[in-house]
């Protein structure tokens, strides 16, 4: 049995070329290339085949979470460039009512080129429908990285939501090494997007096109969708020598109960696209497993920790029915006359790792020494050196922008 907390990141390294860096998206999203792992063999296709490579009768299930254009740049009288990157709501904490504020949200933010800004008002004015707006910016405590940071405009017709899409500028990944550009703001949203709250793109979901879904529906697939908002952690390389050492960055995730009885109609399996979807159907095997133990927690006790499923020396902490599971959490919402599970994950997911609920994964390639890469590991059972090899020796294209891969037992 794999202890995760002990697997060394540098085994999970492979030359990855700068020039294998999808820059840009293709033209058409469904004419990327689809890499096939079934049974240990590996071939390759074109997304749109995709429908046709399922097995019958089987659930996918998407992140609808939607990219926020979550940087804003301030300019201060010194001429400094200062940048502000909101990645979490604070005041308020739900990110619904947050987008929905008239005057004031307050944000964790990361915060470029800090040491210029230690203190005093950051201001930007912006000519929205013929009238001026002064956005201001304060910072406030800091909070690990990042700082919680205030912002405060003066027009009460205008939300938060508003101030981002005039002020804001799409997150677009560091490794592209460009700046965002007018098309990004389409090409980096998937085609059922619908929550805001994302710093960075559910990518697994970028290949998808409307004909594509129509595909899936005419053959019988179901189609569910949940949420959870990308942190800007999705990018936090493995800096520690073991995976003990690394602090995963921890996820809002919302789920409907709908799709929890859509899951149990499955037999609590389903394909997962994308590892923000993975993570958030492994996240709630955990949280029925706390629910079954004690049917009255709340609040944090149902957040879902890094370590929350590995026992000693790694093997599984829990083991209760996946069914009992599922269950065990759209009794809890009933209890509490709730629609939709709102909670968060820090869960890591890794070598030695257990998979309960997906059965099978639509997922890009990922960076070398990353914990997406980890979880692909988990699930081929060690076998992703193959899959990898393959796509680089068959000019597949990586990461966001990249192509993908359908990966089946």
């Amino acid at each position: 049995m794999i202890d995760p907390r002990h697997i060394l990141i540098n085994d999970f390294n492979y030359p990855l070329p700068e020039e294998r860096i999808a820059k840009f998206p293709l033209p058409v999203r469904d004419e990327s290339k689809l890499l096939v792992y079934k049974g240990g063999e590996v071939s390759e296709t074109v997304f749109r085949e995709l429908p046709g490579l399922l097995p019958e009768g089987s659930l996918l299930v998407f992140n609808n979470t939607k990219v926020i254009q979550a940087r804003l740049h301030f300019r201060k009288e010194s001429g400094a460039l200062i940048e502000v990157f909101c990645v979490e709501p604070l005041d308020p904490m739900d990110y619904a009512l947050n987008f929905q504020q008239t005057a004031r949200s307050v944000w964790l933010c990361l915060v470029g080129n800090a040491k210029k800004w230690k203190e005093g008002t950051l201001r930007r004015v912006v000519i929205v429908d013929g009238k001026p707006i002064t956005l201001t910016a304060i910072r406030g405590l800091s909070c690990g990285t990042g700082h919680r940071v205030e912002f405060r405009w003066n027009n009460p017709q205008v939300t938060f939501a508003d101030i981002l899409e005039v002020f804001g500028e799409l997150p677009i990944p560091p490794y592209l090494n460009r700046d965002a550009q007018e098309s990004d703001k389409v090409t980096y949203q998937t085609v059922y997007s619908k929550i805001k709250g994302s710093v960075a793109a559910p990518t697994a979901g970028l290949h998808f096109t409307p004909q594509v879904l129509e595909a899936l529906r005419t053959r019988g697939f179901d189609l569910e969708e949940l949420t959870l908002h990308v942190g800007a952690g999705t990018f936090k390389p493995v800096k520690s020598r073991d995976l003990i050492g690394h602090e995963m960055h921890s996820e809002y995730i919302f789920v409907h109960r709908g799709t929890l009885e859509r899951l149990v109609a499955h037999g609590g399996r389903a394909i997962a696209v994308g590892t923000t979807s993975v993570r958030t159907l492994e996240s709630l095997y955990y949280i029925g497993a706390t629910l079954m133990a004690n049917p009255d927690a709340t609040g944090k006790a149902l957040q879902v920790r890094q370590w929350q499923p590995y026992g000693k020396n790694g093997e599984p902490a829990v083991k209760v029915p996946v069914m009992d599971a599922l269950q065990a959490v759209i009794a809890y919402l009933d209890r509490r006359g709730l629609d939709a599970l709102h909670t968060s994950t820090q869960m890591i997911i890794a070598p030695g790792y257990e998979y309960k609920i997906v059965s099978g994964m639509v997922t890009n390639f990922h960076q070398p020494q990353s914990t997406l890469l980890l979880l692909v590991s988990a699930f081929v059972h060690g076998d992703w050196h193959k899959i990898y090899d393959y796509a680089l020796e068959h000019d597949f294209r990586f990461l966001s922008y990249g192509d993908s891969s359908l990966l089946l037992p």
